[in-house]
């Protein structure tokens, strides 16, 4: 008598498993799709430079204030875009802080919705209205298909509420995603100008140059210069950005939007190296081109340290104890992210007391941060120690009770 019933048991637990797998069927792991979905929205929070970084100068044209109206109209108009793609993006980590699986259903929304941003900013309601709306139709597409294909589920199952939490900390990993992307295609953008403009022609190198690629490339020697310089000054700032996040245990909502205004700065990089490569076509305007590529580099790293600043105030639950307030890194970090703004705010003074030299003072900026960077860790060892010493050699106050003999005599009373 007990046979059948374990074999009506092995049935309906058979019939359980394959009820799970059905219930599996056609759901994936949404890692890859928002990889993706970083990728994307990098690229078209970055890409928005480039009708800034392609306007129009002739070299008879004068560095005067239309021009800068023009120039400050097209960065205006790049940051509130920059602005309303990562305020989607910021949406978009929340929204799937949440959804742990995508079935085809979402993952094509998804798409519906990446293809909605890159018509920015004509589309902008029409996507935040999308991913809010996202997990809604999704459950209502699954339970229309359902229904049709006439599965019974219980309706406390159909119906669920849905709400972010806004002031909860942002996924770490896709933030660094997200700015490991935009710093990227950052640094490809640079070598666009190169290859279009800057490469000599082969006649011109026969006919002006007598045959000599070298002499030819060293005409455009400030070009490369200004190239080079910026790809450096991209990937060190990617670099403090890295060592940043390398201890950040959780991003915090302030961290995050301190985060999106250095990377808006960033974006403005080829701004900044198309004013520098401009020196040699237009020396008359080389001072003011050299302030605003010194502005870009400042504020895309002063907010790089306010992150950090930002970071220090809830130190426990955001940082690893090594760059905490007197940890073994906390000295070495707040030198690598001061580094930057402390150059550039240099170079910016140094050109309003030396205005001729103004070409010769950035080019010096730019190729001597590198190599502080090398000897950064030595220089912060030096500086400590040297403090040290000074600490140790400061004079030392007198305790209570323990002043000079002549002073205390002078304090006691007089004998009878």
């Amino acid at each position: 008598m007990s046979r059948p019933q374990t074999e009506e048991q092995a049935v309906d637990s058979e019939g359980d498993s394959s009820l799970h797998r059905r219930d599996e069927e056609g759901t994936q792991s949404s890692h890859r799709m928002l990889g993706f979905s970083d990728a994307l929205l990098s690229i078209i929070a970055t890409v928005m430079i480039l009708p800034v970084t392609h306007t129009e100068i002739s070299p008879e044209q004068q560095f005067d204030k239309s021009i800068q109206k023009l120039l400050a109209t097209r960065i205006a108009v790049y940051l509130m875009t920059f602005l309303i793609v990562t305020v989607a993006w910021a949406a978009h980590t929340r929204l799937f802080q949440v959804v742990g699986k995508i079935d085809d259903t979402l993952a094509l929304l998804n798409l519906a919705c990446m293809m909605t941003i890159t018509l920015l900013p004509y589309t902008s309601y029409v996507l935040m209205v999308t991913v809010i709306f996202l997990p809604h139709i999704s459950k209502a597409t699954t339970w229309c298909k359902d229904k049709l294909m006439g599965h019974r589920e219980s309706p406390a199952h159909n119906v669920e509420t849905f709400s972010i939490d806004l002031h909860a900390p942002l996924s770490k990993e896709r933030v660094e995603a997200f700015s490991d992307g935009v710093y990227a295609i950052v640094a490809t953008l640079l070598i666009l100008d190169i290859c279009e403009d800057n490469v000599p022609d082969p006649k011109d190198v026969q006919e002006k140059f007598s045959g000599s690629l070298v002499a030819a490339l060293g005409a455009y020697g400030p070009q490369f210069l200004a190239y080079f310089g910026s790809f450096a000054t991209v990937g060190l700032l990617w670099f403090a950005h890295h060592s940043l996040f390398l201890h950040v245990r959780k991003a915090t909502q302030t961290m995050g939007l301190l985060n999106i205004l250095s990377l808006a700065f960033v974006g403005g990089l080829p701004l900044a190296y198309q004013q520098t490569s401009a020196f040699a076509r237009q020396p008359r305007d080389e001072l003011e081109r050299v302030r605003v590529s010194c502005a870009i580099i400042f504020f895309a790293s002063i907010f790089q340290f306010a992150i950090w600043t930002a970071a220090l105030l809830h130190q426990t639950e955001t940082l690893q104890p090594a760059v905490r307030f007197g940890g073994q890194e906390h000295a070495f970090m707040f030198a690598k992210l001061a580094l930057y703004p402390c150059a550039s705010l240099l170079a910016f003074a140094a050109t309003c007391l030396l205005s001729r030299f103004s070409t010769a003072i950035f080019h010096l900026m730019q190729i001597a941060v590198p190599f502080a960077f090398l000897l950064l860790r030595l220089l912060v060892r030096l500086t400590l120690a040297a403090l040290q010493v000074l600490w140790n050699l400061r004079p030392e106050h007198p305790q209570p009770g323990q002043g000079e003999p002549e002073a205390q005599s002078q304090l006691l009373p007089a004998p009878c």
